[in-house]
């Protein structure tokens, strides 16, 4: 389906910023499913997706279901902040990685690169590029894999 990949593998730990510079780490997420988005404001494909990460983010939201997209840009939550007023983002948080220590832990070979974490902490799947995430095949898909 798509770019996406199931796979199952330990997840690595990592670490992220929220836009008011707390640090944030995987077990703030204990027993829920999390997709984690790498992505930059610079990168094509990454702003292609967006819009659709967004909408999946609101359909997902009361079940159970994080989306978290980490920022790599160096600007930091203003350079997201204006991104997201820009494009019309409402329902993805403001998270960053602008060292890319998160890109770095779970091995991204580019931007986009997503991996979902089932909600017992595995990773379960991994689509390198962009994926219309909110298409209904792809929610399916994310829903069976949580």
């Amino acid at each position: 389906m798509q770019k996406i990949r199931p796979g199952r593998r330990p997840a690595p730990d990592f670490a992220f910023l929220e836009a008011d510079g707390t640090s944030r780490s995987a077990k703030d997420f204990q027993g829920k499913a999390l997709l984690i988005n790498l992505w930059a404001t610079w990168c094509p494909p990454c702003v292609a997706e967006m819009p659709s990460l967004d909408r999946a983010a609101g359909l997902l939201a009361g079940e159970g279901f994080v989306v978290l997209p980490l920022s790599s840009d160096r600007g930091g939550a203003a350079q997201v902040r204006g991104f997201y007023e820009r494009t019309a983002v409402r329902h993805l948080p403001v998270a960053l990685d602008p060292r890319g220590a998160a890109a770095r832990a779970f091995g991204a070979r580019g931007l986009p690169t997503t991996v979902i974490l089932g909600r017992d902490g595995e990773e379960v799947a991994r689509a390198e590029g962009d994926v219309a995430w909110d298409d209904a095949e792809v929610l399916a898909m994310l829903r069976r894999l949580a």
